[in-house]
């Protein structure tokens, strides 16, 4: 069963289950979560380290109350509808389809935690590259020069590197394609094995490899961004809890996820170091 809001009951206590999937970037939002409401009364159990999958369903049987969710995931994979590039509408969608499953979306954050293109900060700028649009436009005047690591998913995927060809114009014709499993992508780049690679937008190793991210500034990827999935119940129940996640979501940004993941994955710091320093630096605990 889900968390007992005792709130309501007329008790000062207020308890509630968050929950967040098997990796670092999830860890690190749901101890900062946890965190603010803790320091605002809460008791807060944290439940983590599940699959997507797993994790949705223990929202809609209420073994969680709420958790962190990306857009585009719960679009595609849980709710079988498109990918959807504006992240506003995004979300309104997802408020549209989740109703009758009675569960909330609120919060939208920064994170938008979706495809990307990545260089070497030193060889993009060695080639003038800082958009997608640059990137076409040097494969059209350089043919064969780019070569680009990704696992066979993006390279089959619509919204993989097929259409960001159609989208931005571009062909990287044959053998320029590196295919690969993901995780290897960083490691080719640094070896020089290729020179672009298909990352995802906070990756902590975006800050490790020294990785500069290429602008999608034909808005071709669709939104993943991390926003509160809910229990209608829970809503209802505590609004406070709105208020209080919306602090958070305010000032979340890729920028602070690889940060915090950089910190660590290789520094090895805590999460709960990594998340408390995240809270006193936008001046939401002391």
């Amino acid at each position: 069963m889900g968390s007992i809001l005792t709130a309501c009951g007329g008790s000062d206590n207020k308890s509630v289950t968050i929950g967040a999937k098997n990796y670092t970037e999830q860890f690190l939002i749901s101890k900062i979560t946890a965190l603010y409401l803790e320091e605002n009364g809460y008791d807060v159990e944290e439940k983590k380290g599940m699959g997507s999958t797993a994790l949705r369903k223990a929202l809609e049987n209420g073994q969680v109350d709420f958790y962190w969710e990306y857009t585009g995931t719960a679009l595609v994979q849980y709710l079988n509808a498109d990918p959807i590039i504006d992240p506003a509408d995004s979300l309104e969608k997802l408020k549209e389809l989740d109703k009758e499953n009675d569960i909330i979306w609120t919060n939208m954050s920064n994170i938008n935690n979706t495809y990307r293109l990545g260089m070497k900060e030193d060889k993009a700028e060695e080639l003038g590259i800082e958009t997608m649009s640059d990137l076409a436009d040097y494969v059209d005047d350089n043919p064969g020069e780019i070569t680009i690591a990704m696992d066979s998913e993006f390279a089959n995927r619509e919204d993989g590197i097929k259409g960001a060809e159609e989208h931005y114009g571009f062909d990287l014709g044959s053998g320029a394609i590196k295919e690969m499993e993901i995780g290897l992508q960083y490691q080719a780049l640094e070896n020089g094995d290729v020179n672009t690679a298909m990352i995802y937008g906070t990756d902590p190793q975006i800050k490790e490899f020294d990785v500069r991210v290429l602008k999608d500034d034909k808005d071709f990827f669709p939104a993943y961004h991390a926003a509160i999935s809910m229990r209608e119940e829970v809503y209802n129940d505590d609004e406070e809890l709105e208020k209080l996640t919306g602090d958070i979501a305010d000032k979340l940004k890729n920028e602070d996820s690889i940060e915090m993941a950089y910190q660590v994955e290789v520094e090895d710091k805590s999460e709960e170091e990594a998340a408390r320093q995240w809270l006193k630096d936008n001046d939401l605990i002391d």
